[in-house]
């Protein structure tokens, strides 16, 4: 019962989709810990207990931070070594999106509980394929990039985890090259931003450019937090590049 009124004050507190997703979260801990065990005894448990009965029985608890932050550590870790700068650009992130407190909470739970562990790229996509849109998926996979790239280069183990990660997703490859692509400059880079070959015509072009600025306007992220509003312009921004350079490559 708790998890269902801890959804619906997050909702109403204004964090819109998320809010009520933690909210869930936090609400079904406190009904696990409020309720009896197996013998019968009343015994309460301990948060790290329910969130390690949890991941033995699924991806999560129920904490979309958690998820997120599990997928990270998979991108940080990707090329062998544990950057700094991989390391705070996630954490900046976590605090400009949920505030300094639950991003520290998030981070020490990630340290105490799951950081050891192996962890499952799967099972957490499945997981959040349930509870999030496509056009949050994307977002997502962009911020893994972000991280890969905070210290200085995205390396090809890097790429090749998170095209794993956008296969878990749903992702089609058009979309993962068109994210990826938003890192990397080379000759073709509009295009592929843009989604399109570079024998596109003219009005192919333009197509396009509405097709995408369509697609990664920041309204579709609307009701996320702070931090996934200005990924979606991060985006959104990219694209308009795009298009201007391939305006003035053709002089249209």
């Amino acid at each position: 019962m708790i998890k269902y009124i801890g959804a619906v004050l997050g909702w109403l507190i204004g964090r819109g989709f998320f809010g009520a997703l933690i909210g869930y979260g936090l609400g079904s801990v406190a009904d696990s810990m409020l309720s009896p065990n197996k013998n019968g005894g009343g015994q309460r448990r301990g948060f790290k207990d329910v969130f390690e009965q949890a991941t033995r029985e699924s991806v999560s608890p129920g904490d979309f931070e958690l998820n997120l932050l599990s997928l990270a550590s998979i991108v940080i870790k990707a090329d062998g070594k544990v950057s700094q700068s991989e390391l705070d650009y996630a954490r900046q992130y976590f605090v400009r999106a949920y505030g300094k407190e639950r991003a520290n909470a998030t981070f020490k739970t990630f340290n105490d509980v799951i950081k050891n562990r192996e962890i499952s790229a799967s099972r957490i996509c499945s997981y959040l394929n349930k509870r999030t849109r496509y056009e949050v998926r994307l977002q997502i996979l962009h911020f893994l990039f972000g991280i890969a790239q905070a210290d200085g280069q995205v390396s090809e183990s890097e790429v090749n985890v998170m095209s794993q990660i956008a296969g878990y997703f749903g992702v089609n490859h058009q979309d993962f090259e068109s994210i990826k692509a938003m890192f990397f400059k080379n000759a073709d880079s509009a295009y592929k931003i843009l989604e399109i070959e570079k024998t596109a015509t003219n009005d192919q072009v333009k197509k396009a450019f509405r097709t995408m600025a369509k697609k990664y306007h920041p309204d579709k992220l609307q009701h996320m937090d702070e931090a996934y509003q200005k990924g979606a312009e991060d985006k959104f921004r990219k694209v308009q590049e795009a298009y201007e350079t391939i305006q003035k490559e053709r002089g249209i």
